[in-house]
């Protein structure tokens, strides 16, 4: 059940006081529509908490969508059990290593696909190198806590997950409007909470408002594809090896999005940084971190918290105190009987579990929110570097 803080409800009882007073103050904004909502794995973000669900009239936040826009999971239950898959993993994540290109910048050195995503373009004008980097990038995973997990539920049914956004293009996107909101707030002389220059918004109805709102639907419908684009390559690549599947069901959804919902009676704008719709009925994904496990969950459709529930874990450490704090030696004791990037152990400590919230609780305190489904422990890890 959720605790009020002012205009604030947040789903974590042991919420941290930067979180709560980062996400007060742009609770405080005008066009605030009732209250921000906070996801159990609440935690610092850029102008707003990631984890926050933030309801606006009139207006929209462009860095509280954030930098990855339409970031998101993508899960495929298969036909195959855990007797189909190699007894060594190794040369699976071998095969899924070489088909989706992982780490910064990375994409295809040749186009592989495009998707229909790029058969239309953002209102913003892309210049051939946006364009070269879009098209080489669709279907490729990008660094961070971007995965692709082989997992197995709790009958041995083997399941694909997966977690990506909208790659390079995306980020270029995002950046330029959060640029011109901070402007415009500049040029005006608005005042924003706490001298806050990332709560910079466009106000509905204006040119900027309509270009951003464009790019933002096609950067979303970018980053759903680029997951189908990598889903279906590392399926073929699984298929290979375990002698042919086929999908039992299909998941992909944002946590990382703006949308055009009603709540309450009005039709509103809805940003979930970092939190997944949760309407009743609703399919989500929810990951935990390396080492844990990750939870595939039907929406109970809370009004609280504008039908949404938490996106994972959240980190409780940043990189930096990660590196700083956490070992490549406990990382792989971390990731034991598993198939994972070993080798590159040192570059993934600031993906350590230990940076991470407890997904166990993350899901307890959220029981009000979505309900489990299927609980997924994986076999296999794969991320850039």
């Amino acid at each position: 059940m959720p605790v009020t803080v002012g205009n604030v409800l947040t789903w974590d009882p042991d919420l941290d006081d930067e979180t709560l007073a980062q996400a007060g103050r742009a609770a405080s904004l005008p066009f605030i529509a009732g209250h921000v909502a906070l996801m159990p794995d609440a935690h610092v973000g850029l102008g707003c908490a990631v984890g926050a669900v933030i309801p606006t009239t009139g207006a929209i936040i462009p860095a509280a969508v954030g930098v990855d826009i339409g970031c998101g999971m993508i899960a495929v239950e298969t036909t195959l059990t855990a007797s189909d898959l190699p007894d060594d993993m190794s040369g699976l994540l071998s095969r899924i290593e070489r088909v989706v290109p992982a780490g910064v910048g990375r994409g295809h050195q040749r186009h592989r696909s495009q998707g229909s995503a790029l058969r239309t373009l953002p209102r913003t004008e892309l210049t051939d190198k946006q364009m070269d980097r879009a098209v080489s990038q669709m279907g490729s995973l990008g660094s961070g806590n971007h995965f692709v997990e082989i997992c197995l539920d709790p009958g041995d049914t083997v399941w694909v997950v997966l977690h990506s956004g909208s790659r390079g293009i995306g980020n270029q996107l995002a950046r330029r409007h959060i640029d011109t909101a901070k402007g415009l707030m500049k040029e005006y002389a608005t005042t924003l909470p706490g001298g806050d220059t990332d709560l910079a918004y466009l106000t509905e109805g204006t040119p900027e408002f309509e270009t951003y709102l464009a790019d933002l639907l096609w950067a979303q419908d970018y980053a759903r594809q680029n997951r189908e684009a990598m889903m279906n390559a590392v399926l073929g690549e699984l298929g290979t090896v375990a002698g042919g599947l086929k999908e039992r069901r299909r998941i992909n959804c944002h946590h990382n999005y703006t949308a055009r919902e009603r709540h309450s009676g009005k039709t509103i704008w809805v940003t979930r940084k970092g939190a997944i719709r949760a309407e009743k009925g609703d399919a989500g994904v929810i990951p935990g971190s390396m080492g844990t496990n990750t939870f595939i969950v039907r929406g109970l459709g809370n009004p609280e918290s504008f039908n949404s529930s938490a996106h994972g874990a959240g980190r409780r450490m940043s990189r930096t105190r990660a590196k700083r704090e956490l070992s490549a030696e406990t990382l792989r004791e971390k990731m034991g009987g598993r198939a994972w990037l070993a080798d590159r152990a040192d570059r993934l400590v600031d993906e350590h579990p230990d940076a991470y919230k407890d997904i166990d609780q993350v899901i307890r305190f959220q029981a009000d929110l979505a309900a489990i489904e299927v609980e997924l422990h994986q076999v296999l890890n794969y991320k850039g570097t």
